[in-house]
């Protein structure tokens, strides 16, 4: 079953503001989702960018949310537990593409039928392991950015 996730920093297959990326104060924007199966006992969430010169990249690992969560505030991570991204450091890292052109930014959300997925800092190899077999549902929310500079 799809989940519907949403910014109101930026809409389906748009632009994401420099404000959340690595060219301004590298926050992560704000997300909300709905149709979340009522059974879910914790919400992950993945960002990451497909485009990357060396395959995909990731830019955020959120996981172990309460089952009741259905959005964050800017630069919130809802007192859910972050892993390690691709810039090897926990929390959200943003968009940061090579100079060359617009890169995409999937921000998937999925609910999980189980509380939680282990200690802080795992990688998202660990987190995939650990949600397989466990994902009720998902969505996702396509951004793209391209530096100015």
């Amino acid at each position: 079953m799809p989940m519907h996730v949403s910014s109101s920093a930026f809409s389906e297959g748009q632009l994401i503001p420099e404000k959340y990326s690595c060219d301004g104060q590298n926050v992560s924007p704000p997300l909300r989702w709905d149709g979340v199966p009522e059974n879910t006992k914790s919400v992950a969430i993945i960002v990451d960018d497909p485009d990357a010169p060396s395959g995909t990249f990731t830019h955020w690992i959120l996981y172990d949310l309460p089952a009741k969560t259905s959005e964050l505030k800017e630069g919130s991570s809802g007192g859910g537990k972050e892993g390690v991204n691709g810039f090897k450091k926990t929390g959200y890292g943003g968009p940061c593409p090579p100079p060359n052109g617009a890169h995409r930014y999937f921000f998937h959300i999925y609910a999980l039928d189980i509380q939680s997925l282990g200690k802080a800092g795992l990688s998202k190899q660990d987190i995939t392991a650990a949600m397989k077999g466990h994902v009720l549902a998902e969505g996702q929310l396509v951004g793209k950015y391209k530096r100015a500079k």
